[in-house]
């Protein structure tokens, strides 16, 4: 038995859409640029590969309620994004053995400090001062893959006070999931508990507070969440 200096931080997890149980969160992997016109819209090469960054595990919180402003900016943008749970062990997965992979699949958003990006991207800097803030990855309940298949194509879409701003659909990702779970695996062991945040549609755009978001993946399920005040 393990003794600790102090009691342990809690275990991250999600919730499961009707389940009592919850999706313990082990790490949480997100991929860049994964939709062609959200690269465009950002001036960046649809052409590239994928890259990751990450958020911390306990980033990630069940989407409902409020949403503290973050410190540290005043450009915070909203990102909507397909959210892929692993449930099994591997490395170097071949595409068409990534499926077996995966657990379950969410929505969330993918909050990000766009100023901070600004200014890490000029220096050439790492993003995740932008990216890995507190309460930075609000995601819906989960859904396992064995009720809802793979889904390949479905609206991906964010509102914000009722108006539309992101609307995309699952079959433009330039990566679909199971190469992105295929690239992961390469450079690490993904194992159960880990999140992969797959990229983002166009129309990323501010946040203030006051603001209601309302955003889905068309199978899978929905999330409404408030921006209250600064900190």
């Amino acid at each position: 038995m393990k003794e600790f200096v102090f009691a342990a931080p809690a275990q991250p997890s999600l919730a499961i859409a009707g389940s009592h149980q919850r999706f313990p969160i082990r790490r949480i992997f997100c991929v860049g640029r994964n939709y062609a016109a959200h690269v465009r819209e950002m001036g960046n090469d649809e052409r590239d590969p994928p890259f990751f960054f990450m958020k911390p595990a306990d980033a990630a919180f069940d989407a409902a309620g409020d949403i503290p402003y973050p410190p540290l900016t005043t450009n915070l943008h909203h990102e909507v994004e397909l959210v892929v749970a692993i449930g099994k062990v591997g490395r170097d997965i071949a595409p068409n053995d990534a499926l077996d992979h995966v657990w379950g699949y969410g929505v969330g958003i993918d909050l990000t400090r766009r100023d901070l990006q600004e200014e890490a991207k000029k220096a050439a800097r790492p993003w995740e001062w932008a990216k890995a803030f507190d309460q930075s990855a609000p995601i819906s309940p989960l859904v396992p893959a064995d009720g809802i298949g793979h889904p390949a194509s479905g609206k991906v879409w964010l509102s914000v006070n009722g108006a539309p701003r992101q609307e995309g659909d699952l079959a433009e990702q330039i990566w679909p999931v199971a190469d992105i779970i295929s690239i992961a695996s390469r450079s690490v062991e993904l194992k159960a508990g880990d999140l992969i945040m797959t990229g983002t549609p166009a129309g990323v755009g501010a946040l203030v507070p006051g603001d209601s978001i309302e955003a889905g993946i068309d199978g899978i399920g929905a999330i409404s969440v408030t921006i209250t005040g600064y900190p």
